[in-house]
């Protein structure tokens, strides 16, 4: 087997198996290894991405015989041990510094010299993750956007000691799956989270002062800004304590008080009203 083509994700929740998703359907990518500690997440992994493969093919997307070729490369296992042969690892686990620290200093060892670290964080520094691997230069941020098979975008973010070369590889690979990478340099909630979580955090506060109803909110941004969704609908889709995580790395990060996450959101963790994962947040699912 050829170990060029080997991707492993770290992580099998909602980000992490779309990214093992994207990976199989690139014919140039021989195996993907899915790894998650948690049996029941890496269970529900494999159905999710049978029925968005299935789903594909009813779209006329991808034939079923592409789907179970690509679906066949994908090892689902609990044994980190499976990624040593890797060129590159996403790491696509919980959005905590601690977390991830613990899951790069454990990649670090486990991979070789020339084996790309990538982390799909969405706003958390690159460099702070570095910090924890003996090789910096190879550490760098892959951020996709969610759903993974859907969104053209992946958010390449370059840390301070991150290589020229391991860039230019990263920008290949997001390449060969289909998808656009566009990159910028380590800064808190990067671009996209750095203008997306305000506009959110703006909104739950025009709702929260009872300026206008959730509805009205989302149907004033999409019919009159043009966006697909909603900020509070998209805030559900993200997840309320995810979107206040985000926030508190603005916050944080810049030490300034416009980042501070609207009082609403808070309240609405407290109470579990966290999106669609919990079947309230803004609205009822």
């Amino acid at each position: 087997m050829d170990t060029q083509n080997i991707v492993s994700v770290i992580g099998s929740g909602t980000m992490g198996n779309g990214i093992a998703h994207v990976f199989s359907m690139c014919p140039k990518i021989t195996e993907v290894m899915l790894v998650d500690l948690n049996d029941s997440i890496l269970d529900k992994a494999k159905l999710i991405i049978n029925q968005n493969m299935d789903r594909q093919i009813k779209k006329n997307l991808i034939k079923k015989e592409e789907a179970k070729k690509a679906y066949s490369k994908i090892l689902f296992t609990n044994d980190i041990e499976n990624i040593k042969s890797s060129n590159l690892v996403i790491e696509a686990v919980k959005e905590d510094l601690n977390t991830k620290a613990i899951v790069f200093s454990h990649i670090d060892q486990l991979t070789s010299p020339q084996c790309i670290l990538a982390t799909n964080t969405s706003s958390i520094s690159i460099n702070q993750i570095a910090k924890n691997t003996n090789k910096p230069q190879n550490v760098i941020g892959m951020h996709f956007m969610n759903p993974v098979p859907v969104m053209q975008l992946v958010e390449i973010i370059k840390g301070l000691k991150t290589d020229s070369s391991i860039v230019e590889k990263t920008l290949d690979y997001v390449n060969l799956i289909n998808k656009t990478p566009v990159e910028c340099n380590d800064s808190p909630g990067f671009v996209s989270n750095r203008i997306l979580m305000p506009m959110i955090n703006e909104a739950a506060f025009t709702y929260m002062e009872n300026v206008a109803s959730a509805d009205a909110v989302d149907s004033i941004m999409m019919l009159g800004m043009g966006h697909p969704m909603g900020p509070l609908k998209l805030a559900d889709l993200i997840g309320i304590d995810v979107c206040v995580s985000i926030m508190e790395v603005l916050y944080k990060g810049f030490k300034d008080k416009k980042y501070k996450a609207c009082p609403i959101l808070e309240k609405m963790i407290k109470s579990n009203k966290l999106g669609m994962k919990s079947g309230e947040g803004f609205y009822k699912y």
